[in-house]
């Protein structure tokens, strides 16, 4: 079954956007504090549903793709990241569960420290959510 990743595609261009644009900005010196800390929330936003939908593809791609004993095995996201890398969607799984870590301080806490640590993470994300996404193009039928 072929799967429709549109919805991952748009999220990881919503968030390239979203770097691109706060990158250009972030350290001019006429940017305000206000708007810095608006352009981190959008990136920090975009983090959270791209994460989402990455390991949502994951499972979907394994289900879909894989034996039943697979497809059933990941009982926690750590093993879904660890079958992802073993099949080659992602290459290192060990990123991945710092990027499940940061996600979900993001959901309980939100202040200025925390906010830079998640979009740090969001930083380093980009470029692993690219590669998951060309992987499961590549590998979609």
């Amino acid at each position: 079954m072929t799967l429709d990743l549109s919805s991952l595609h748009k999220a990881v261009l919503s968030m390239e956007r979203a770097l691109r644009v706060t990158g250009e900005k972030l350290f001019l010196p006429e940017t305000s504090k206000d708007e810095k800390d608006l352009l981190k929330a959008g990136v920090i936003q975009n983090f959270e549903f791209t994460y989402e939908l990455c390991w949502k593809f994951i499972q979907r791609w394994i289900r879909e793709n894989r034996t039943p004993e697979d497809a059933d095995h990941p009982l926690t996201r750590k093993e879904l990241f660890r079958l992802a890398a073993q099949y080659g969607l992602i290459a290192d799984p060990l990123p991945w569960f710092v990027y499940g870590e940061k996600r979900n301080l993001t959901s309980h806490t939100y202040d200025e420290v925390t906010a830079q640590v998640v979009y740090d993470a969001a930083v380093q994300f980009l470029p692993d959510a690219q590669y998951l996404y060309q992987k499961l193009v590549e590998s979609n039928d």
